[in-house]
């Protein structure tokens, strides 16, 4: 954990397109400078997927010029939690990382009427770590 930062964040899904790229748009919209932010997929897509952009648009969040990332083992060790979220055993593991793994659904293939909810939800868990993420920092 760097000096400048709370802490540092790792997004992981298969395809680093949907449910990452909303994660990570979320957490550096709402925490601004505070968390370094990474997202990564064990098999990354050519592009975001279009619905998830869409549907960040509608909240003021513009994640179209992000660009899917392949899961390397140092972004991992670069990072103070790890948050997977359907990559299943590819995703290595480091001693002293905290790891949480969120089951939320895929939104690859889904309208933006379907991945709302989703959003939502990462909306949601991103406020309760950026909580967390404070209150270990004030420590």
């Amino acid at each position: 954990m760097s000096s400048t930062t709370a802490a540092s964040v790792l997004f992981v899904c298969v395809h680093n397109a949907g449910r990452s790229q909303m994660a990570a748009g979320f957490l550096s919209h709402l925490a601004g400078d505070r968390i370094e932010v990474r997202s990564a997929g064990s098999v990354p897509a050519d592009q975001v997927n279009p619905s998830a952009v869409e549907a960040m648009k509608e909240v003021g969040i513009d994640i179209s010029g992000r660009q899917p990332k392949v899961l390397t083992t140092e972004a991992v060790q670069a990072s103070d939690y790890v948050i997977t979220m359907g990559c299943g055993d590819a995703c290595p593991i480091f001693p002293g990382k905290k790891y949480l793994d969120w089951a939320l659904e895929d939104p690859a293939g889904k309208g933006v009427a379907s991945v709302r909810p989703i959003r939502d939800e990462i909306k949601t868990r991103i406020e309760v770590l950026i909580a967390e993420i404070d209150a270990a920092a004030a420590k």
